[in-house]
């Protein structure tokens, strides 16, 4: 009997990144049902289930979103016949009508909208945004008062006034006539506006249901024009800026936006509005050719689109960057003028105020990760919550790394930075369990200003609450979390192995397009692959070449997985879970991986060595030395973990429970999925592996 060497770990085992993986059931009886029925393959009707679809009369209605029959938006929307009305009789007289927007691309692109559409309709318009550095969003009293010395007669907000009650009651009691269109979450009370349009009132059947503020932008403008009869020539500069603030705004790609931005993807490439080219140039966005039509198994191909995912990370951000740290005019000149010189010179500038925007986010995280891994992150997983206060970070990015952090460390993040007279102004991002709005809420006698939804929220504060504050997240959170719920939630649609991945199966999922919120990019796992090449790449990211061996044959594919130089290097095999994307190059087409998600094989080899090969291993994990090894216990192996104390923890390949204790009498059943658990197993494994 030949033992293998013990390993000696000299420093802590490299971290994976913390994540739970919720692997979709398979049901093949029913993908292949409607495989027959839908002319489709059964792995897309596999990812039509996923998403809710499980009859063929749904799942043709998705694929062809041309085919739904629309009801008129004058019958879902009550007061959208009153809203023509007034624009039409403010154009008639010449009335001045002002639109309030947002600093946000949903506002920016809903300003820009209608600003465009009413202007070619005749009306006398101008258009007011409050500032997020000083006043924060929505209409208020001050643009109130503006616009009524500026003699302005008709208000239109949009992508904000729902909740603007003082403000709009002000407007009112100057004389001024008021339009609201929102989309934001309905309030107790409505403001006493002369029309309200906004989805959250209409219907839940309703197409229109899921639209942005863009989107009901969108509608007013349409319903306008046919009103009036110059519907002609406004239809398409009107969809490229809807299919843009859609996409950025995160709405949900469902209804009328699935319909709409399908349409919108093919135009944007050929726009003919100057500020669109001149982005799309700017970005270095190369249309791609679109996805088949009624047939998927079909190789031919559509004219040129562009995809969610050019403008979700390529246009969106370079317009988002405006309005957090920049004037959001730029943006609003950008998608109004006609002048293709003036439109390349505010791209250049969006350019340019992107490249600040994420340098600032870069170091900000940097200086978040640093507080955390110092003063907090040993406290998670009692706390359950993260709260991270600093001076001098600019509150109009401070939102993009709360979500960074909440992906790197797997708990609901509150992020703040101070502002004059001893202020806190923060933002929020929580994970499915947590519910941001309802925490901010328990904390409503602490805090200044704050709103939100479920997933996300802003927030102001007194910094004397600070450490109340911190104290009662905590107590919010320990009574929604369970310890299990502190790891981000990876999605994942379906098992595939190398060799079924290629140009046949890349373009079956194009039927699924356009992706986004509510139908997001399929997600598939592949078990055991091996990494035969890693290196880190541009500004922190792994680009990697995968194999596996199927029947006998190697199969070998790329892969990049963005902004993960904490997980460098990768163990040499692992669990892999991704998107795929395709690589344009020389003229020469490939299909890659976009790695989202890793972890140590569940199935890992180290419990399949003969046991004539003892496995043993030092390691250290959290500062504590730890023996670890795979040992047979009658026809099977376990592994058995044990601590300085003495302790064993013991885990068979595929249970989900394990044993932990002295000797096998005294020991209790423990969950392994708990993450003081499945932390040291993973370095367990990872140290027997190495």
């Amino acid at each position: 009997m030949i033992d293998r060497p013990v390993t000696e770990i000299s420093k802590p085992i490299k971290r994976l990144p913390n994540q739970r993986w919720q692997i979709a059931p398979a049901n093949p009886e029913l993908a292949q049902k409607l495989a027959d029925l839908t002319n489709i393959s059964p792995i897309i009707s596999q990812l039509l289930i996923n998403r809710g679809m499980e009859t063929p009369e749904a799942a043709a209605a998705f694929l062809n979103p041309e085919s739904l029959n629309l009801p008129s938006p004058l019958e879902d929307f009550p007061d959208l016949a009153v809203s023509v009305e007034l624009l039409e009789n403010a154009i008639a007289h010449q009335e001045k009508i002002a639109i309030c927007g947002d600093y946000d691309a949903d506002g920016m692109t809903s300003t820009a909208l209608l600003l465009r559409s009413l202007r070619a309709l005749g009306a006398n318009v101008d258009y007011a945004i409050p500032s997020r550095m000083h006043e924060g969003y929505g209409i208020n009293k001050r643009i109130i008062e503006e616009f009524h010395r500026e003699g302005v007669g008709l208000v239109l907000t949009v992508d904000n006034g729902i909740s603007a009650f003082e403000p709009i009651a002000r407007a009112r009691e100057l004389g001024l006539k008021v339009i609201i269109t929102d989309h934001h979450d309905i309030p107790p009370i409505l403001p006493p506006a002369n029309a309200i349009l906004n989805p959250k009132l209409i219907a839940e059947s309703s197409p229109y249901r899921g639209v942005a503020g863009v989107g009901v932008a969108y509608i007013l403008a349409v319903c306008l024009a046919q009103q009036l009869g110059e519907i002609k020539g406004l239809v398409q500069p009107m969809l490229a800026l809807f299919t843009l603030g859609t996409i950025a705004d995160l709405a949900p790609l469902t209804g009328v936006n699935r319909r709409w931005v399908k349409r919108g993807l093919k135009l944007l490439p050929k726009s003919t509005l100057p500020g669109v080219q001149a982005l799309i140039q700017v970005a270095g966005v190369q249309a791609t050719e679109g996805e088949t039509e009624s047939n998927p198994k079909s190789k031919t191909q559509n004219p040129k689109s562009l995809k969610p995912e050019d403008i979700g990370f390529r246009l969106g951000p370079r317009i988002n960057a405006i309005g957090r740290i920049g004037n959001p005019q730029t943006v609003i000149e950008l998608l109004t003028t006609d002048d293709m010189g003036l439109a390349l010179e505010r791209a250049m500038q969006c350019e340019q105020i992107n490249i600040q925007r994420q340098q600032m986010c870069e170091q900000i995280e940097q200086e978040a990760i640093a507080l955390v891994e110092d003063l907090y992150v040993n406290s998670l997983q009692k706390n359950r919550v993260l709260v991270v206060v600093k001076d001098n970070w600019h509150h109009g990015v401070i939102g993009i790394v709360a979500s960074r952090l909440l992906e790197r460390y797997g708990v609901p993040v509150f992020i703040g930075t101070y502002e004059d007279e001893g202020v806190i102004r923060g933002s929020a991002r929580g994970i499915p369990e947590f519910n941001v709005f309802a925490a901010l809420e328990y904390c409503r006698d602490l805090l200044g200003k704050f709103g939100g939804h479920k997933a996300a929220g802003g927030f102001s504060l007194p910094a004397d609450n600070l450490l109340s504050l911190r104290s009662r997240l905590c107590e919010f959170a320990n009574q929604c979390l369970e310890p299990q719920h502190l790891k981000p939630l990876l999605k994942i649609d379906a098992q595939a192995n190398l060799n079924q991945i290629n140009q046949e199966l890349y373009q079956q999922l194009n039927v699924l397009h356009p992706c986004g919120i509510e139908n997001p990019d399929p997600v598939f796992w592949t078990a055991n692959a091996q990494v035969i090449e890693q290196q880190i790449v541009g500004k922190g990211h792994i680009k990697l070449t995968l194999a596996q061996t199927v029947d006998n044959i190697r199969y070998q594919i790329k892969a990049i997985a963005w902004r993960w130089r904490d997980y460098f290097p990768l163990p040499a095999r692992v669990d892999i879970a991704y998107k795929l994307r395709e690589n344009h190059f020389n003229d020469k087409i490939t299909i890659e991986m976009e790695l989202i998600g890793v972890r140590l094989p569940a199935h890992s080899p180290i419990f399949s060595t003969p046991p004539s090969q003892k496995l043993r291993a030092n390691f250290e994990y959290k500062q504590r030395q730890y023996t670890c090894g795979v040992y047979q216990n009658g026809v099977d192996s376990e592994l058995r973990i044990k601590n300085p104390e003495g302790k064993v923890l013991v885990m068979q390949p595929g249970d989900n429970h394990g044993l932990l204790g002295s000797s096998r009498d005294d020991a209790k059943k423990v969950d392994l999925c708990l993450p003081q658990y499945d932390g040291i197993i993973q370095a367990a494994i990872q140290a027997l592996d190495s």
